[in-house]
């Protein structure tokens, strides 16, 4: 649709283009919703108990970031892409995930995870790290290399969550809208909260330290046939 000249016109066209970029995101979040909704048998009341900010509360930076579900899903593919090229992360979801016969349950169980511990009240987001920090202590293995592995390894927690929550930023600064270098900041720092709870350790909460943490993981990751294979079948 060409620009008008025309000031009222333009603003017309503006506001036109807007209801429909607004009606169309709506419409994408509540498909893809349908398509990530839990299986885990956890029911979450984000209404009650009225005035429970939960972690965070609605003036946190992560309640706008984790908001937006189109960029947030894009965010999360990317931290899925990215997660497994660290090996003993990719072994680890090798040998106990279902994800390669049950991804929309895996999206689904990580959705209702993101959710529920940044909007839902403390209680339900402390049963959720409860539940993963229950479940993570349960796996362990040896990566093809032979080297020991284990889903509650404070490292590969920090590996996850950074892969994680930078993809979530990138997707909302690519997909929604600008943050402030200190409005991205504070993200991390809130974010880092979770992390630390499920058992993350050296947890980066800024924009450089994130950065920095992200180039000293590089001798670490490697893209391997089973990294290829993985993502071929996501």
């Amino acid at each position: 649709m060409p620009a008008s000249s025309d000031p009222a016109a333009a603003r017309r066209q503006r506001q036109f283009l807007n209801r429909i970029s607004s009606r169309l995101r709506t419409e994408a979040g509540a498909q893809v919703r349908a398509l990530t909704r839990s299986n885990s048998g956890l029911t979450l009341d984000y209404d009650n108990p009225p005035g429970d900010p939960g972690l965070f509360g609605p003036d946190a930076v992560c309640w706008r970031v984790h908001a937006d579900f189109p960029a947030m899903l894009a965010g999360g593919v990317s931290a899925l892409l990215l997660q497994t090229l660290h090996p003993l992360a990719l072994a680890g979801v090798w040998d106990h995930s279902t994800f390669r016969t049950d991804m929309q349950g895996r999206l689904g169980r990580t959705a209702q995870f993101i959710a529920g511990t940044t909007y839902g009240s403390r209680a339900d987001a402390m049963a959720l790290i409860e539940r993963v920090r229950r479940i993570h202590s349960h796996i362990s293995g040896s990566a093809p290399d032979g080297r020991p592995y284990a889903a509650d390894d404070p490292a590969l927690l920090t590996w996850v969550h950074v892969a994680e929550v930078s993809s979530f930023l990138a997707g909302y600064l690519r997909y929604v809208g600008p943050l402030s270098e200190a409005e991205q900041d504070c993200y991390y720092n809130e974010v880092a909260q979770v992390a630390d709870m499920l058992g993350a350790t050296g947890v980066p909460r800024s924009c450089a330290a994130v950065a920095a943490y992200l180039e000293a993981m590089r001798p670490q990751l490697e893209a391997s046939a089973r990294t290829r294979e993985w993502r071929g079948s996501s």
